[in-house]
């Protein structure tokens, strides 16, 4: 008896062929799409559980070296910033007070008045060199009262009230000018102080590695983050620190500019009234 072949089966004593699938129809295109993002949104928590890095654990957790650069530029950082803020406001007044000074200055026709009116702008250079000028000028005045003084004693009295003028003008520049230059100090050094951090830690990475004996992401990834820490706060620092010390320095060449004016215009003022 001869067996039907496969694939084909008997109806009401009938054998006919019968369907039967031989290979899978491929998955389409929306099929796989839908099944990413899932796998994906699975997948995401566990890397970021398994990738994240608290950076201030670095920080506190860093090696002597590196973490003593670190507390140097934060050091250095903390100490710019309260210069800035302080110098910031004293500039301030000073430019404020100056303006008010001249203005009085110009509108006055008495000297006396002007001196009281100095007296009451404590911040303005300008006008501690007004005082410091008016003070020599009382002085002078006071040794020639009643006495036609010679040539040679009033262009000595004039000398006088210039060299007290310019003396007064130093100091108020080095007043204006105290801490300024430590921003100056840490603009130019802070970043190769974070630099040094940062050498020091792809040291370390290497020697792990070495240690180890193998270089995967797991063994270098906490000392180059250190080193790149490193860097950052070393930025941190200067780039702040460059930026005002510019801008201070450019307001107090500004100020001493009006102080030299001023003292010649005083000058004149003088030699026409007290000395002509």
């Amino acid at each position: 008896m001869v067996r039907p072949p496969a694939g084909f089966h008997s109806r009401d004593g009938l054998v006919g062929p019968c369907y039967i699938p031989l290979f899978r129809r491929p998955p389409t295109e929306s099929t796989l799409l839908p099944s990413l993002p899932a796998t994906l949104a699975r997948l995401a928590p566990a890397a970021a559980r398994g990738g994240e890095m608290d950076y201030l654990e670095v920080m506190l957790n860093a090696g002597p070296v590196v973490g003593g650069v670190l507390l140097l530029l934060l050091a250095a950082s903390v100490v710019s910033w309260a210069i800035i803020i302080k110098k910031w406001m004293a500039l301030r007044k000073a430019q404020a007070e100056s303006a008010t000074f001249l203005e009085t200055f110009w509108q006055s026709k008495r000297l006396d008045s002007i001196y009281q009116a100095a007296e009451g702008l404590p911040a303005s250079p300008i006008a501690a060199v007004f005082r410091a000028g008016y003070v020599e000028l009382s002085k002078v005045t006071a040794r020639q009262k009643g006495v036609e003084g010679a040539m040679s004693e009033q262009l000595g009295g004039i000398e006088n009230v210039e060299r007290a003028l310019k003396r007064a003008a130093v100091s108020e520049v080095t007043q204006l000018e105290s801490m300024v230059p430590f921003l100056g100090t840490t603009a130019s050094a802070a970043p190769f102080v974070g630099l040094f951090g940062t050498v020091w830690g792809i040291m370390r990475a290497f020697h792990d590695i070495y240690q180890m004996g193998n270089a995967n992401l797991a063994t270098v990834a906490r000392p180059i983050s250190e080193a790149l820490i490193a860097t950052a706060v070393g930025l941190f620092a200067a780039i702040p620190a460059v930026v005002f010390y510019n801008l201070f320095v450019s307001r107090i060449r500004v100020l001493d500019s009006e102080m030299t004016n001023f003292s010649n215009d005083f000058l004149n003022i003088v030699k026409r009234h007290f000395f002509s």
